[in-house]
């Protein structure tokens, strides 16, 4: 009933958010006799707060168009590889004219990155995105909005999230010889399954996971969020936190933990921030410093874009990871493709090197809770196992913002390349891919909607 309310009220409220937004431009248009009358300025400013307030933020783009790679621009081409049900894989492909330019980037390492489904959009992930793509070949997770996936698509899992990692590491695998992956915040833990049950099963597994500011052992300098997990039993959670998508989305009647109750609790961490952020923006309308303006917009255009998540997928990654602990207590059986039950071992792997990222100000994931993949990984040899800490960054600061570029992204970038096979050995490990992924459940080759690579030209892309 909650969430048929707050449609209510979105309803009501979005036309007033639309008339504010055109009372702010009649006011700020100095072609026009309001934006003449005394305190236009601070009127204008007061509408554009009110329509920013009150509108609704759809999911927002990438945007990524070009990048630039040692001083020449590379254009970017934005497609989807695989479309799933709950989920796209998303490749950003680059095209350059210039032949040294592409001779450089068809060499670099594949990757690919997942990212989390907790409440935020991928897009949340855009500056790690653009970063990587200067120097390897990078794909994404793009999780889809759980109100906008019809019942007839069945139910989604934390099972069917491990399965999707696992499918989309073969795929590209089969394409490339195989990859580098790299999970930012909640999918350590079902990353670290995926290729945990690939090594288990004798698959080739990723040349290197990074692993960034994840919950792997939440047990550990436990935080605001940790504590609500544990503090409330599963019940709790489904009495109050889950509803049913309400007549006017396709996913209608799916069970969901709405996006505007996670909001809400994202915003409760820090509301005495959010309202200073709000009332500084106010100013610089009023100050003309457009700069700063713009700034705020683009951070909270994407902070306030929030999307649906399965229930049943919800509610079993708090029990597993919050409550239970069950991949560090050894406990965790993952249902596979073809409906059977296998036990979580990341003793089991080998021959992925392991990297693990924590920011020192993290208040989301805490000190102690990543690092913990290595106490995990105890078949990793010690030479293929790195630790880094981040000093001065907070939990969106080791994948985003200046930190991550300067502080994180070198380190990344080298354990990368350090455990990048060379060129001539691809079409070997290609051929023992192959070999391994038929070991794999039949059913992960029956998927529905995976899409067929093509082979690549060689002409102008990368």
């Amino acid at each position: 009933m909650l969430y048929q309310i707050y449609e209510t009220q979105r309803s009501i409220m979005e036309p007033f958010a639309d008339l504010a937004e055109v009372a702010a431009k009649l006011y700020n248009n100095p072609m026009l006799p309001l934006a003449q009358l005394p305190g236009a300025q601070r009127i204008a400013a007061g509408y554009d707060l009110m329509h920013r307030l009150g509108k609704d933020y759809e999911k927002p783009e990438f945007g990524i168009h070009t990048v630039n790679v040692d001083g020449v621009n590379v254009a970017i081409h934005e497609r989807v590889e695989i479309d799933k049900p709950f989920c796209e894989l998303r490749r950003f492909k680059r095209f350059s004219d210039d032949t040294g330019t592409l001779a450089k980037l068809k060499g670099q390492p594949v990757v690919l990155i997942v990212a989390p489904l907790s409440g935020h959009y991928a897009t949340l992930l855009r500056d790690t995105v653009r970063t990587m793509l200067k120097d390897h070949k990078v794909y994404i997770t793009d999780w889809r909005n759980a109100r906008l996936v019809p019942l007839s698509e069945g139910e989604f899992h934390l099972d069917d999230y491990v399965n999707y990692v696992q499918e989309f590491i073969r795929h590209l695998q089969q394409g490339y010889g195989n990859c580098h992956v790299i999970s930012v915040c909640q999918p350590t833990v079902p990353v670290l399954a995926a290729v945990s049950l690939m090594a288990s099963r004798g698959e080739t597994t990723p040349l290197s996971m990074t692993m960034m500011g994840g919950p792997i052992d939440a047990r550990k300098s436990p935080t605001a969020v940790n504590n609500l997990a544990t503090q409330r039993s599963h019940e709790w959670f489904e009495n109050n936190v889950i509803y049913r998508v309400p007549d006017n989305f396709p996913g209608a009647g799916r069970r969901v933990y709405p996006g505007f109750l996670q909001h809400t609790g994202f915003v409760a961490m820090n509301p005495d921030r959010h309202a200073s952020s709000h009332y500084d923006y106010f100013k610089d309308l009023i100050k003309g410093d457009n700069e700063s303006a713009e700034s705020h917009r683009k951070f909270y255009d994407e902070y306030n874009a929030v999307l649906d998540m399965d229930a049943d997928y919800y509610l079993e990654t708090i029990e597993t990871v919050f409550q239970a602990f069950k991949l560090v207590h050894g406990t965790w059986y993952v249902k596979n493709e073809a409906g059977e039950l296998e036990l979580v071992r990341p003793q089991d792997i080998q021959r992925t090197a392991l990297l693990t990222i924590e920011g020192e100000l993290d208040d989301i994931s805490g000190s102690g809770q990543t690092a913990a993949a290595h106490e995990l990984c105890t078949g990793v040899p010690r030479t293929h196992q790195m630790h880094y800490e981040a000093q001065g960054a907070g939990h969106y600061g080791i994948f985003s913002g200046r930190r991550w570029r300067d502080l994180v992204h070198p380190v990344v970038k080298s354990f990368i390349r350090a455990h990048q096979p060379a060129t001539g050995a691809k079409a070997a490990t290609t051929a023992t891919v192959r070999t391994s992924a038929a070991k794999a459940p039949r059913a992960a080759a029956k998927t529905p909607g995976a899409a067929r690579k093509t082979a690549p030209r060689k002409s102008t892309r990368a």
